[in-house]
């Protein structure tokens, strides 16, 4: 008896919940510019066949203290968002699984107040540059489409699985300054995932390893010139061209149940942001741009509690920690996020919810690290709720 409520845990407290609070409870500034993950623990749940959705809004909070050692009252720059998720799964039998999969794995969306604008322009003015050119706003957004599966091999009293597949991610990136706007995008650049998991059910216990490669994006696109570039000479739109490698990334996993209801997890993630240093475009006849990062590798860290109060009701809570992997360059330190969640069992499916409270620690950027200009963020805050919905068969 007691072997099959471990199980039933299993299925409850680490299928849907972790599924949910994986989007909702990620932090929202984590490692340089991660959002989502590619949902292949769907490969694990119960069924021939299944389907699980789910939705993300976040809203950081990240806000200049000063401005090149002036205090600033521009409000957060850090830009709201929704991220999304699907994983569809089919099973093989007694031989495995395989599953379709959406997500927005990278992302960065930021809008630049007056003082931020004016900040950037004395610096480059100060600097001897050229061309001052204050941004405005800057967003990059990926999609990824994958496919994963994974083969089964008794071994003791569990199962053994090797995890594979491939994913074509996509990349768009828009930017908005005084002289113009750029639009780039690149459509089809491919990568992959390796793993290998061990499972052992009726003590729901999992230890699960996974790889996702890095990929490399060539993008183009157009510039098109501002009221102020067409007074100056530019008048029509330019081609443009960008690009940049975005990271590798291995993450380690475990979860046991410990009692009749209740299973702990959590994981420990390394994401290598080294790779890419700067991202650079060019307009054709006209200028380029140099963003300059020099982030240093990250690490997530991640632990919690799962328990089922009814056959139908559970919950969970978890804590992360994501470390900063920011140099100086920009803002961007350590995130501690507390994570809690539901879902409801019905029989038309499992319905969930989760949300998150992020703790951004201070920090700050210099123009001798590669800052546009200098600034200071104090501690700030940010939250996202999350929503989920899994039937499966």
């Amino acid at each position: 008896m007691r072997k099959c409520f471990y199980w039933q845990a299993e299925n409850v407290a680490v299928s849907a919940l972790i599924g949910i609070l994986t989007l909702a409870a990620w932090p929202a500034v984590a490692g340089g510019f991660s959002r989502g993950e590619a949902d292949t623990d769907i490969l694990f749940t119960d069924g021939n066949y299944g389907l699980r959705v789910g939705t993300v809004y976040v809203s950081p909070g990240r806000t200049y203290s000063t401005l090149n050692g002036r205090s600033s009252s521009d409000k957060a720059y850090s830009d709201e968002y929704w991220m999304s998720n699907i994983g569809i799964k089919a099973g093989l039998g007694s031989f495995g699984a395989c599953a379709l999969t959406y997500a927005q794995p990278f992302g960065a969306s930021a809008t630049y107040g007056v003082d931020a604008q004016n900040a950037e322009l004395t610096t480059a003015i100060s600097q001897g540059l050229p061309l001052a050119n204050p941004t405005s706003r800057m967003a990059f957004e990926t999609e990824e489409y994958g496919a994963t599966c994974n083969v089964r091999f008794d071994v003791g009293r569990g199962g053994f699985y090797l995890i594979g597949g491939a994913f074509l991610e996509t990349f768009k990136y828009r930017e908005d300054t005084w002289f113009g706007s750029v639009r780039i995008e690149d459509s089809s650049a491919f990568g992959y995932r390796l793993g290998a998991a061990y499972d052992l059910p009726e003590y729901a216990m999992r230890f699960q390893l996974m790889y996702r490669s890095e990929v490399e994006h060539k993008a183009e696109g157009t510039f098109t010139p501002s009221a102020i570039a067409i007074a100056a000479g530019v008048t029509t739109n330019l081609p443009t061209l960008g690009g940049g490698t975005l990271p590798q990334s291995l993450k380690l996993s475990a979860q046991t149940g410990v009692a009749p209801g209740w299973l702990i997890y959590g994981s420990v993630m390394w994401t290598d942001w080294s790779v890419l240093p700067e991202f650079r475009y060019d307009v054709s006849n006209l200028a380029s741009s140099t963003k300059i990062f020099n982030y240093e590798d990250g690490y997530t860290v991640q632990v919690g509690v799962g328990h089922e109060f009814t056959a139908n009701l559970s919950g969970t809570v978890n804590l992360t920690w994501d470390q900063g992997v920011g140099t100086g360059a920009d803002i961007t330190t350590d995130t501690w996020t507390i994570g809690l969640g539901g879902e409801y069992k019905t029989e038309f499916g499992t319905f969930g919810l989760g949300g998150a409270l992020s703790y951004l620690t201070k920090g700050s950027q210099t123009e001798g690290a590669g800052a546009t200009f200098n600034a200071t963020a104090n501690s700030d805050w940010a939250v996202s709720i999350g929503f989920s919905y899994l039937v499966n068969f």
